[in-house]
C-alpha cells in the first residue's frame, strides 16, 4: 500500500489541491472528502513513513509520525483572527523533526507542496525567545560567527536558498561590524529549494528528499549543538 500510494506522489496531491483552489469551500470539501483522502492524506502518510525509515538509518533521533497534527500539518485553516475567511490551506506541509521540545521549537526536514511549486527545506523557520538569545550569543563570537559563515556558503554553492533574514536592524547591545553583524538579522534559520512539479515528474520524490535532507543535515547539526 506505501510503494503504491507513493507511485503519484505528489502530483494526486497537487492536483486535488488546485481543484481545491478553486472550490475553497466546506460544501465541496466534505463533497469531496474520498479524494482528500486518497490523493492527499494516504499519500503524505506514505511519504511520512517511507522518508521517515530512510532518515532513522541515519540518524535515529528524527521523530517521523505519519498522522495530521503529528508530521502532517492540518489542512484546516485557523479563521478567528484572520480576515480571510477561507476554511481550508491549499498546500501540503510535512514537518520530520529532532529535539525533545516542542515540534515548531525544533530543527528539521520540511516538505511543502502548493498546486505549482514544491518546495523543501531544512532548519528551524523560527527561533523561540530563548533559541534567539542562545543563537545571538554564538554569532556574537567573532570565530563562531565565521564557521556558520563558512557553512552557509557551502549550503548557498550547493544551490539552496537562505531563509530566516527578517530583521532590518542589528539588534540593540550587539556590534554593528564584523562578521556576526549580518546573522544576527536572522530571526530562524533554514535553507531550502524550490522545484517545479515538471522538474520532479522524472525523479523519486523521496529520494530527493533524502538527497537535500543529507546535504544540509550540517546546518541541521548546528542549530542541534548551538541553539536547543
Amino acid at each position: 500500500m506505501e510503494e503504491k500510494q507513493l507511485q503519484n506522489f505528489p502530483f494526486s496531491t497537487l492536483r486535488f489541491l488546485e481543484k481545491l483552489e478553486q472550490n475553497n469551500q466546506k460544501a465541496w470539501f466534505e463533497a469531496h472528502r474520498d479524494e482528500y483522502e486518497e490523493a492527499f492524506l494516504k499519500p503524505a502518510q506514505a511519504f511520512v513513513e517511507k522518508l521517515g525509515k530512510e532518515i532513522h538509518k541515519r540518524n535515529p533521533g528524527f521523530i517521523a509520525i505519519p498522522k495530521v497534527d503529528k508530521s502532517i500539518f492540518r489542512i484546516y485553516r485557523d479563521i478567528r483572527f484572520s480576515k480571510n475567511k477561507q476554511p481550508y490551506k491549499t498546500h501540503l506541509g510535512i514537518f520530520i523533526w529532532e529535539g525533545n521540545g516542542k515540534k515548531l521549537e525544533s530543527s528539521g526536514f520540511y516538505f511543502h507542496a502548493e498546486p505549482k511549486n514544491v518546495m523543501m527545506a531544512v532548519g528551524l523557520h523560527m527561533f523561540s525567545k530563548d533559541q534567539l538569545s542562545a543563537y545571538r550569543r554564538v554569532v556574537s563570537n567573532e570565530k563562531k560567527a565565521g564557521q556558520l559563515s563558512q557553512l552557509l556558503q557551502s549550503i548557498q554553492q550547493t544551490g539552496y536558498e537562505l531563509g530566516g533574514k527578517t530583521y532590518k536592524k542589528i539588534p540593540h547591545g550587539f556590534e554593528k561590524s564584523g562578521l556576526g553583524s549580518d546573522l544576527l538579522l536572522y530571526s530562524g534559520l533554514y535553507a531550502w529549494k524550490d522545484y517545479s512539479p515538471l522538474s520532479l515528474h522524472k525523479k523519486n520524490v523521496v529520494d530527493e528528499a533524502l538527497l537535500v535532507f543529507e546535504h544540509l543535515l550540517p546546518l541541521h547539526n548546528w542549530l542541534r549543538s548551538k541553539v536547543y
